[in-house]
């Protein structure tokens, strides 16, 4: 009797364990490379900030105690990473360009349309959400284009999703 309880508290032990272990990396985040017109890969002489615009607000919220920024002063990068908004078909963003020996000021909108889509692993793991990326828009002060590299937003943290060509001379 004791051996078949033995045998029995063994095999529920052994059910209740999962196999699916949670992803180590789990964020979902795009990523940027900036490149020169002749498409390699470029290092960002100007200081960028890059804010988002809250959703659920519609408007900027920079300087007011709500931190936006997302990137702050990413000045020698050829490749940077974004957080994506994870309900929100469109999210918008301000790349904002310093350039101190010109005085050079500039912000240029970026907006980003995309799918949501849940991702579940296990009951074990926090559901997740992919996205894929369906147009972006953006304005030409100091970005000469924005361009959709891999629509496809999920664990990958080595896909370069964007491609971004600063005008020349920048």
């Amino acid at each position: 009797m004791m051996k078949r309880l033995v045998y029995l508290f063994l095999m529920v032990l052994m059910t209740a364990c999962s196999s699916i272990d949670c992803p180590v990396n789990n964020t979902v985040a795009t990523l940027y490379q900036i490149r020169n017109s002749d498409g390699t890969e470029l290092k960002l002489t100007d200081t960028m900030t890059i804010s988002t615009v809250r959703a659920d607000e519609n408007k900027v919220v920079l300087y007011n105690g709500r931190d936006s920024i997302i990137l702050n002063k990413g000045i020698g990068i050829s490749k940077f990473t974004l957080p994506i908004s994870y309900s929100h078909p469109e999210d918008v963003l301000l790349f904002q360009f310093d350039n101190n020996d010109t005085d050079l000021h500039v912000t240029d909108t970026v907006w980003i349309k995309k799918n949501d889509y849940p991702h579940f692993e296990s009951v074990d793991c926090n559901t997740a959400f992919f996205h894929t990326l369906t147009d972006v828009k953006y304005t030409c002060h100091h970005i000469d284009s924005l361009v959709i590299n891999n629509p496809s937003v999920t664990y990958d943290y080595q896909t370069v999703h964007f491609y971004l060509y600063p005008k020349s001379g920048n």
